[in-house]
């Protein structure tokens, strides 16, 4: 009987790789760098190539697999196949499910990356006990991940769950990544609120112990935290961009719970205090009872999320 898994998370960097029981506890977890050269030829055999070291350490046979779970960037759909490509890693258009099995000769299941760590924060985080979720990450940008009865909502073309990419601005003048204006990751993310706190800074001579140091979302929450007046504007605009978001997106899939990560979300419970009172201005009444939580698997959600694709 088939007793293990592993979950794999391709990052920029480094590619997180656990060991997991079949009742998904974490026996093992290691990194490995993103070799990156040549169009990123090398990652998965580089992957393949660790998961048999690790077999063989362990002394597992491919018999005791029951597959191998994978969350990488970009749109990714059902079978596997990688939509749009994934630019930082300098990959095409390509099935990674397949490409990887056919290193392996194991089952393999890809999928977006942000959309695996919501599923793991869902099993084994921040949404244990909810099968209804929606998974925030507030980094660099805006990620999402949404789980509906339990299974993730990838949509036709694996870019389900793009909350960052949320119109929410009409009168932004300055281009999102995505090459649009007004996106919530221009307002909501760690360099979102760089952005609103230089503006809000530009804007008068209000005192503040934020003038005269670099600025970063650590920085202003610290800020929040103190009391400083100018801080506490800055988080309230941050809230209300998030809130109106999130109340857009608990319209269409009704969760019983959004769980907030990413980086920003180290500032701790002060930030569900901005954006619950906004949620709850904007969000239509029925919607109005899902819960907010903090992930707490932190940089493992990915690869429990992989895990849990080929466990659960």
């Amino acid at each position: 009987m088939s007793k293990y898994a592993f979950g794999v998370d391709i990052g920029g960097t480094t590619v997180k790789l656990g060991l997991f029981d079949k009742d998904g506890c974490v026996l093992d977890k290691w990194e490995i760098p993103t070799v990156k050269d040549n169009e990123g030829a090398a990652i998965l055999p580089d992957v393949a190539e660790s998961i048999f070291s690790k077999m063989k350490e362990k002394n597992i046979t491919p018999e005791d697999i029951v597959g191998v779970g994978v969350g990488a960037p970009g749109a990714i759909d059902n079978d596997g196949l990688l939509v749009g490509g994934a630019v930082n890693l300098g990959w095409g258009v390509f099935n990674i499910s397949k490409v990887l099995n056919g290193y392996l000769n194991m089952p393999v299941k890809a999928a977006n990356d942000a959309n695996v760590a919501a599923f793991g924060e869902m099993w084994q985080g921040g949404g244990k006990g909810y099968s209804n979720m929606v998974a925030v990450t507030l980094g660099t940008g805006v990620g999402g991940g949404i789980i509906v009865e339990g299974n993730i909502l990838t949509g036709a073309t694996g870019a389900g769950g793009e909350i960052g990419h949320i119109h929410i601005e009409d009168e932004e003048t300055e281009c999102c990544g995505c090459k649009k204006k007004g996106c919530l990751e221009q307002y909501a993310s760690a360099t979102g609120i760089v952005r609103l706190a230089n503006r809000r800074l530009a804007k008068d001579d209000a005192p503040s112990m934020l003038r005269g140091g670099e600025i970063t979302a650590k920085v202003v929450w610290d800020a929040v935290k103190a009391g400083d007046s100018v801080a506490i504007e800055i988080a309230e605009q941050f809230g209300d961009y998030l809130g109106k978001g999130l109340a857009a997106v608990a319209a269409v899939v009704n969760p019983e719970i959004f769980v907030i990560g990413g980086g920003v979300s180290k500032a701790g419970d002060i930030l569900l205090e901005y954006i619950e009172p906004a949620f709850q201005k904007y969000v239509f009444t029925p919607c109005g009872k899902a819960k907010f939580a903090l992930a707490t698997l932190g940089n493992d959600a990915g690869i429990y999320g992989a895990a849990g694709l080929v466990l659960r």
